[in-house]
């Protein structure tokens, strides 16, 4: 029953989602392809459920280059304006309303990482979280929101940050409910509109607490 009721939440407000931001997405399209040589939009394969591969959309906020800086960040040298605004307004993830509609993804759910990104980071414990369809929203991507865009080298947020997303994840996937999925939807929304408005520090996700005991008591059985 609540995997119906998710599929029909899914598409029901995707639906209504991409018929208000339409003007948002054909001005974001313009602004994008008179600010940067380059295609409009960046699309990679990334993991679905079970580790199946599906085409993931993305308006692209950084220059075309060979280079990339690595698995988790932006490199701050490619964002050209445009793009940076769009991140940081999470508007450069609008075309992902597409990859929902299409059933590859979900509103909610854990963040679609790369096939390599999974096969690295979603083992053991983690595995299970290759068993749930990625969304556009969890609490782990909150947390990478307000938290984890503060860390700008690839190794710190590796240690630092990427074990709380992963543990969020696996919380998201033990406690999943129709009920949740709603409550993280709110959350997204506020966060968004307080970013909108300028605020800049947050508190943590209620899921923090939680997540940071299990942590430590994981290292303190590994040592």
């Amino acid at each position: 029953m609540y995997s119906i009721a998710k599929r029909v939440f899914d598409i029901l407000l995707c639906s209504v989602a991409l018929l208000l931001a339409f003007p948002v997405l054909l001005i974001t399209a313009v602004l994008i392809k008179i600010s940067s040589p380059g295609p409009i939009l960046y699309i990679s394969d990334r993991a679905g459920i079970n580790g199946k591969p599906f085409r993931f959309y993305k308006f692209r906020s950084m220059h075309v280059t060979n280079h990339d800086r690595g698995m988790f960040q932006a490199d701050p040298e490619r964002l050209f304006p445009v793009g940076k605004l769009i991140r940081r307004l999470k508007i450069d993830e609008l075309p992902q309303l597409l990859n929902v509609i299409k059933g590859d993804m979900s509103i909610v759910g854990p963040r679609p990482m790369t096939l390599e990104g999974v096969d690295r980071f979603y083992i053991g414990r983690y595995e299970i979280v290759r068993s749930v369809k990625p969304g556009l929203t969890s609490a782990a991507s909150l947390f990478d929101y307000t938290v984890g865009e503060n860390y700008y080298d690839e190794s710190a947020y590796e240690a630092v940050v990427l074990p709380m997303k992963k543990e969020m994840e696996y919380y998201y996937v033990m406690n999943r409910s129709f009920t949740y999925d709603c409550e993280l939807v709110i959350r997204t929304i506020v966060i968004l509109m307080q970013v909108l408005f300028g605020k800049k520090a947050f508190t943590q996700q209620r899921e923090y607490e939680i997540c940071l005991a299990e942590l430590e008591s994981q290292n303190a059985v590994s040592r």
